[in-house]
C-alpha cells in the first residue's frame, strides 16, 4: 500500500530528461525492426547488404521521432529575438507549425512567431535556432545532401542518389534551388573571409603551422593561373531576332582559377609522379577583377605574407601577367613549358607538314635546349631560320619567335629542375578540368548566377572551410 509519504516523494523527483526524447513507443518499434531483420535473415536469396537495408529503413521511423522531441524541445527554448538585428520580438503569437524535411523524413514543429519593430518583419526566433532557412523548410542536413550533390552531377542525377543514398525523397527542382540558395550563402561568406585577410583577424584563416608564432624554414609560395570556358543562356530564346540584327549572340564566357601552395608541401607518389599535399584553390564567374582580389586572400592563407619568394607559373595569356604585376609585382613570372612546346612544335609542323618523323628530330634538340636554359639560343636559330623562309612559312616562324621573345625572362627551366620547382602549371590545368567535369557536360547551360553559386560550393569544400557552411559537418574530433 502506498504511503502518504512515497505519492509526496515521488512526485517531487526530476523525470529523466533523457526518456522524453525516446519515441511513443520504442519497444514497439524496435520490435519491429527486428521482426523485419528475422525475416531477412532466414531469406536465402538474401544478403549483408538486405540487413543493412531492413535496418536503415525501420531505423529512420524512431529517429525521426527522436528529432521531432528534440527539435520541439529546441524551438521551445528559443529566445524572442529577432535572429536578424537581436531586437526584441513583439505581438508573441504561438502555435505556428511547419513541416521540415529532414534525413530522417518529415517532422512537424511548433514555434513562436513575434514582430521585429526594426526590421519591420514577422520572424520566427526558433526557425534561426533550428538552422532553417529564411524561405524554405529543409534541415541544415538536408540544405547540406543538395549541396553536395548538385555540386558534383545534374539535379536530375542527385535527386537519385540522394533518395537511394540517404532515404530522402527531393524533387530535382527542390534540389537545385537549395544548392544554389547554399552557393549564394558561399559567396557571401567568402566576401567576408577575403575582406577580413587584410585585417589583423585574417591570420586566424592560415595554414595552422603558419598561425603559430615559431620561425618558419625559408620557403617559395607557388600560384599557377589558368582559365576556361562554360556556356550560358544569354538572351536565350532571341538567337534569331540577334542575328537578324546582325549580331550573332555569345555562349561563351571565361571562368577565371587560381591555386597556390609552399613548394615544401609538393611533393612524389609511390609512382614518382608529383602531387601537392595542401593549397588552396579559386574558381570564378566573376571575372579577371574578382579573381586578382579572391587569388591575393587565398595567397595570404597559404603564406604570402610570409614567403621568402614568389613563383607565379602558367601560359602566355596578357592577362595573367598584368594580374601579377598589380596584385603579385615581387614574384618570379615562368610561362608554362607545355605551351612554349607547342609553339615549337607549330614550327615544326609548317617545316614537316607531312613527315611527323622528321618534324620530331628537328624539335626535340630545341627542347632540350629549353630545359638547359638555352632559350636565347633557341630564339637565335628561330631568327636564322626564319631569315631562309618566304611566305607563309616565314611568317609563321616569325610569329613564334615575336611568342618567344615576349617571354624570354620567362623560361628558366633548367633553374626551375635544379630547385624542384614545377615547369608548368599542370596542378592548375588539372584543376580546371575537374570544374569542366561538371560544367562543361553535353547540353548543359547555365546562368551567372547559378554557375558560380556552384563553383564557390565546390571551391568551399575543396578548401576545406564546407564547415564554415554546414558546422554539424565538422569533425568531432577536431572540437
Amino acid at each position: 500500500m502506498t504511503t502518504t509519504l512515497e505519492v509526496a516523494l515521488e512526485s517531487t523527483i526530476t523525470p529523466d530528461p533523457l526518456t522524453t526524447l525516446l519515441p511513443a513507443e520504442p519497444p514497439a518499434l524496435l520490435r519491429g525492426m527486428a521482426r523485419r531483420v528475422h525475416d531477412s535473415v532466414r531469406a536465402a536469396d538474401q544478403n549483408l547488404g538486405h540487413l543493412e537495408e531492413e535496418l536503415l529503413r525501420g531505423g529512420h521511423e524512431v529517429l525521426r521521432q527522436m528529432l521531432e522531441k528534440a527539435a520541439q524541445q529546441k524551438a521551445d527554448a528559443a529566445p524572442p529575438l529577432c535572429p536578424h538585428c537581436q531586437n526584441k520580438l513583439s505581438r508573441l503569437t504561438g502555435g505556428h507549425f511547419t513541416t521540415i524535411q529532414t534525413r530522417f523524413g518529415s517532422i512537424r514543429v511548433q514555434r513562436v512567431r513575434g514582430y521585429c519593430r526594426r526590421c519591420r518583419k514577422w520572424r520566427f526566433a526558433a526557425d534561426a535556432l533550428l538552422g532553417l532557412p529564411e524561405e524554405g523548410t529543409q534541415s541544415p542536413a538536408v540544405q547540406e545532401m543538395a549541396a553536395l550533390t548538385v555540386s558534383k552531377m545534374p539535379v536530375t542525377e542527385a535527386e537519385q542518389v540522394v533518395e537511394r543514398l540517404a532515404g530522402v525523397k527531393i524533387s530535382a527542382g527542390t534540389l537545385g534551388r537549395a544548392a544554389r540558395a547554399q552557393g549564394q550563402r558561399a559567396q557571401e561568406q567568402r566576401a567576408q573571409l577575403d575582406k577580413k585577410m587584410s585585417t589583423p583577424e585574417g591570420r586566424a584563416q592560415q595554414d595552422p603551422d603558419l598561425q603559430l608564432q615559431l620561425p618558419l624554414e625559408p620557403f617559395t609560395l607557388v600560384i599557377e593561373l589558368d582559365a576556361w570556358n562554360i556556356r550560358e543562356r544569354d538572351d536565350w530564346g532571341q538567337s534569331a531576332a540577334r542575328r537578324a540584327q546582325g549580331e550573332e549572340p555569345s555562349r561563351w564566357h571565361w571562368a577565371y582559377g587560381g591555386t597556390c601552395f609552399r613548394l615544401n608541401q609538393r611533393a612524389q607518389s609511390a609512382g614518382g609522379r608529383p602531387t601537392i599535399l595542401s593549397r588552396g584553390y579559386v574558381m570564378t564567374r566573376g571575372g579577371v577583377d574578382a579573381l586578382k582580389e579572391q587569388l591575393w586572400a587565398e595567397a595570404m592563407r597559404r603564406g604570402l605574407g610570409r614567403a621568402n619568394e614568389v613563383l607565379l607559373v602558367a601560359d602566355g595569356a596578357v592577362w595573367i601577367w598584368n594580374l601579377a604585376g598589380d596584385r603579385f609585382p615581387g614574384a618570379r613570372q615562368r610561362v608554362d613549358f607545355y605551351h612554349v612546346s607547342q609553339h615549337l612544335w607549330a614550327v615544326a609542323h609548317t617545316l614537316h607538314p607531312e613527315d611527323p618523323a622528321a618534324a620530331r628530330a628537328w624539335v626535340q634538340p630545341l627542347l632540350t635546349k629549353l630545359k638547359a636554359d638555352e632559350s636565347c639560343a633557341v630564339i637565335t636559330e628561330l631568327e636564322q631560320l626564319q631569315g631562309r623562309l618566304e611566305g607563309a612559312s616565314a611568317e609563321a616562324v616569325q610569329k613564334e619567335v615575336n611568342y618567344l621573345q615576349s617571354h624570354r625572362e620567362r623560361m628558366d627551366y633548367g633553374t626551375a629542375q635544379q630547385k624542384g620547382e614545377p615547369l608548368g602549371s599542370g596542378a592548375m590545368e588539372s584543376t580546371c578540368r575537374q570544374y569542366q567535369c561538371r560544367f562543361k557536360r553535353p547540353g548543359q547551360f547555365w546562368s551567372q548566377t547559378g554557375d558560380e553559386a556552384l563553383m564557390c560550393l565546390e571551391t568551399f569544400r575543396r578548401n576545406g572551410r564546407w564547415h564554415l557552411l554546414f558546422p554539424h559537418s565538422a569533425d568531432p574530433c577536431k572540437n
